[in-house]
């Protein structure tokens, strides 16, 4: 199926500085396999819930070959002050190298970009719905909810659950495997389905086949979501195309456009 290069989204983003900056990094804390990354960072403005950074270690950044690699998007997962937070699982060599920064070393740093999630209607309840790392923009965005939310979440194992512990109040957990104390055994779509009820406005972020059941269940509930969509991404610009996804519009740019997208918009082979 063919489809045209989506209109620009109307919006109104906070916008980033032009070009990269470095900031000290301040912060450091393992949690369950992940790594949560702090970086002061007094010249920015400060981030919606649901923009994105892109991210480079200003030194070491590169492989044997001596070429650097392209910088790494990540979703703001907390704001400290001035201090930017950021969750990490190492599973690549940028990724490695950013797991590795310590206090006292300097990211390079180059946002905030995209567009964000905007508020549920007055009274309705906002469902946020994370697998994996992809609670991170969940966190951010719990917090400026200031208790007017449920939160769903999924993890592979009791390990990666720890994660959870993140988010404020009250949190329903599903691990794959059952492991992790008092959790749900099975996908946190399961307990989506269970939890969600006409009014609400789904706020999700996670792998591909979670995104796409979390849109399945909503559009054929005519429920509101929005979606926080991964990708790689090489700019954060839109310049490059590479972090593309089919919406009823026509192609959109994930870096530009999103990563915040409706479920209402996407087609069904978006992924």
């Amino acid at each position: 199926m063919s489809h045209p290069v989506a209109p620009a989204v109307e919006d109104s983003r906070t916008l980033a500085p032009f070009g990269r900056r470095l900031c000290r990094v301040t912060a450091r804390e393992a949690i369950g396999p992940y790594v949560m990354l702090g970086a002061d960072d007094p010249e920015g403005p400060v981030p919606d819930p649901g923009q994105f950074y892109m991210l480079a270690a200003a030194t070491g950044w590169g492989g044997e070959s001596g070429r650097p690699h392209l910088g790494r998007a990540f979703s703001v997962c907390r704001l400290r002050d001035r201090r930017l937070e950021f969750l990490l699982e190492a599973i690549g060599p940028g990724t490695e190298r950013l797991a590795e920064v310590e206090p006292g070393d300097r990211l390079s740093v180059v946002g905030p970009l995209g567009i964000g999630f905007t508020t549920p209607p007055p009274g309705g309840r906002a469902v946020l719905v994370g697998g994996g790392i992809g609670i991170a923009p969940l966190v951010i965005w719990a917090e400026a909810l200031h208790g007017r939310f449920t939160s769903l979440v999924g993890f592979r194992n009791g390990d990666y659950a720890a994660a959870a512990g993140l988010l404020p109040g009250a949190v329903a957990v599903a691990t794959d495997d059952g492991t992790g104390g008092e959790v749900h055994h099975g996908f946190v779509t399961e307990l989506l389905e269970r939890e969600l009820r006409d009014g609400d406005t789904v706020y999700s972020c996670g792998p591909p086949p979670m995104l796409e059941a979390v849109r399945q269940i909503c559009v054929e509930r005519g429920i509101e979501a929005q979606l926080a969509m991964e990708a790689g991404m090489a700019c954060g610009f839109g310049a490059c195309f590479g972090c593309v996804v089919a919406t009823r519009s026509g192609w959109r740019r994930l870096c530009v456009d999103g990563p915040v997208v409706r479920a209402a918009d996407l087609v069904e082979e978006w992924h």
